[in-house]
């Protein structure tokens, strides 16, 4: 059971680093979804990665924008509540999507919604992997519980585990300041709840716990 896992674990790792600047991944982004102001040097800071990480109903900067949240898009972690921006689906052949299904350890379906473009390729990411290992780094227990991690916390840790000689630029992540908010404000698209079963208080606590080794920087 446990060299299946790694064998899975190796080869989502080839498949990510194939989809990235260089084969060889020394630094990886991950951004999330939160509004921000302008600021070149943040930008810079995503795009120059060897492989850039989002989240869900991201945002890009377009042309003519003023750098904000970077340019580019390799991996793309979303799940079946996806919002889907203006940016989620253009040029979806040249990303990798891995699917994050916590809820099928408890009432998911494992349907596909119809309006997804039906050649989106996307690498359904087992529990056993992800959502488990993770919810137990927080100390929770998601099939008993029924908590788990945001996709976004899914994608930092799956990048800081998978790639663990790179550098990991965290940036868009609100949580992070205000672990207390009930509501998810976006870069784009309305706002909505938190889920019932999250705790962004453990999350926010396991990122600043990263900062410590010198590979992980927190953007404001």
């Amino acid at each position: 059971m446990f060299q299946v896992a790694e064998r899975r674990r190796a080869q989502l790792r080839e498949l990510a680093a194939s989809y990235g600047r260089s084969p060889d991944i020394r630094s990886v982004a991950v951004v999330g979804n939160k509004p921000m102001d302008p600021s070149p040097e943040r930008a810079r800071a995503v795009d120059d990665c060897d492989l850039v990480v989002r989240v869900n109903g991201f945002r890009v900067d377009d042309e003519g924008d003023a750098p904000t949240y970077g340019r580019r898009a390799d991996v793309i972690f979303f799940n079946r509540a996806l919002r889907a921006t203006p940016w989620f689906f253009t040029g979806y052949r040249e990303r990798l999507h891995l699917l994050v299904e916590p809820g099928r350890l408890h009432w998911e379906p494992d349907s596909i919604p119809s309006w997804w473009p039906q050649d989106l390729g996307q690498v359904h990411m087992d529990n056993d992997d992800l959502t488990i290992p993770l919810s137990v780094d927080m100390g929770l227990d998601s099939v008993a519980q029924g908590l788990w991690a945001t996709t976004g916390t899914m994608a930092a840790w799956w990048a800081r585990t998978t790639f663990p000689d790179a550098t990991l630029q965290v940036v868009g992540y609100s949580f992070l300041d205000a672990p207390e908010q009930t509501r998810w404000d976006h870069s784009s698209g309305d706002d909505c709840l938190v889920g019932p079963e999250h705790r962004l208080a453990l999350e926010s606590a396991l990122f600043h716990g990263w900062v410590s080794d010198g590979r992980t920087t927190i953007w404001p």
